[in-house]
């Protein structure tokens, strides 16, 4: 059992074989291409094919849709291989783990032989498409519309901050369905795009993940079938709302993978470093200071230990979620900030995977809901507690 889950006792041989998988796939096949496509901004389209014939996409995919039936654990070996691997590309785990539960849940009987059985193969790439020029966190502010137009919807607006939106096959679009842009107008639609009026925007060019393409969607009387509506008309912000949970989850497992990624190259650095005639790992500032980032990293393993186990029985809630993701990430922010420190002048090197992790880190207290809408959701919930 390697040191990123040395606290997660696993009897299941076959999470150990999906491990084994993901280790060679992010180390053979994602590792050495990783710095070129830094530069260019974006992965190779046919890793994600590669991926999908290793079955490493859309693990938790139910068997009777063509899934191996997988629970959010094979997702996190996953994830805290990729981590291990220095290589971050949330949009692999945003397509599997985020956009197709969508597709699985929501979707009709059609939908889903037309779209899952490509997603999990990679020869589809999905995105989602929330967040835009002016309203990112405050969901209620979107203004993409979609209308009725007999057998059709036309849909107007612009999305921003998309990930895999360079290279999605298939975006699901949050659009205004109803007269005003209220909560219950909101509505989801399965959105190919190759259809006319459907076009990607820049690059975007971060300060972190680089070698994730993030880019803007602009539709401009995109037209889709009646089939494309997601679920029911104007339950799009509830659908929203129940999916969150497992997305703070899946953000904060992210965090804590790439925290002890990070933790373990800084530990083997300080082990070799010498200074002053001694090695840097013994000196009393150093130690004292690994003491209190592994205390950290303990914790949170704890934290999301415990919250993945009640994701397995149904009960991890809004606010615990959003409990996660808060402190798993800030958590991040804080040991990777003093790991650089550790480091010294190397590990302000882009070359040294700690400089890598400490500009990607960053992100991670944006997306998926920022920090503060975290506190706000918590604080909600605290106030209806007796």
């Amino acid at each position: 059992m390697n040191a990123l889950s040395e606290h997660i006792v696993v009897d299941d041989a076959e999470l150990e074989m999906v491990r084994a998988t993901a280790r060679r796939f992010f180390t053979e096949e994602i590792a050495p291409h990783y710095a070129a496509w830094e530069k260019q901004g974006h992965g190779d389209r046919a890793i994600w094919r590669k991926a999908g014939a290793l079955g490493l996409l859309c693990p938790m995919l139910k068997e009777e849709n063509g899934g191996v039936g997988g629970d959010i654990r094979h997702s996190q070996v996953i994830i805290e291989e990729m981590a291990r691997s220095h290589c971050e590309l949330p949009g692999l785990y945003l397509h599997s783990d985020i956009v197709v539960p969508y597709i699985e849940r929501l979707g009709t009987l059609q939908q889903k032989r037309r779209w899952l059985p490509r997603c999990m193969s990679g020869d589809i790439v999905t995105c989602i498409g929330i967040s835009e020029p002016d309203a990112g966190s405050d969901m209620r502010g979107l203004r993409t519309r979609a209308v009725r137009d007999g057998d059709e919807w036309v849909l107007n607006g612009s999305k921003t901050f998309i990930t895999n939106g360079w290279l999605a096959d298939l975006a699901l679009v949050v659009a205004n369905t109803g007269a005003s842009a209220n909560t219950g107008s909101k509505s989801i639609f399965l959105v190919e795009t190759d259809r006319p009026g459907f076009r990607r925007g820049r690059l975007l060019e971060k300060v972190g993940q680089k070698a994730q393409d993030t880019t803007e969607l602009f539709l401009d009387d995109v037209r889709v079938p009646v089939e494309a509506l997601l679920g029911e008309e104007g339950k799009g912000m509830a659908y929203l709302m129940q999916e969150l949970p497992i997305e703070r989850l899946i953000i904060a497992i992210s965090a804590l993978a790439l925290t002890e990624a990070v933790f373990a190259e800084t530990l083997k650095y300080v082990r070799e470093r010498r200074a002053f005639g001694q090695l840097v790992a013994d000196f009393q500032v150093t130690r004292f200071t690994l003491a209190e980032l592994k205390t950290d990293i303990e914790v949170g393993r704890a934290f999301v230990d415990d919250c993945v186990g009640k994701i397995l029985l149904g009960t991890l809630d809004t606010s615990r979620a959003s409990m996660a993701k808060l402190w798993l990430t800030e958590m991040q922010g804080r040991v990777v900030d003093r790991c650089v420190q550790l480091f010294g002048g190397y590990g302000y090197m882009w070359d040294y995977p700690v400089a890598r992790a400490f500009a990607n880190a960053r992100g991670q207290r944006i997306y998926g809901g920022s920090s503060d809408i975290m506190k706000e959701i918590i604080a909600r919930d605290i106030a209806k507690s007796p």
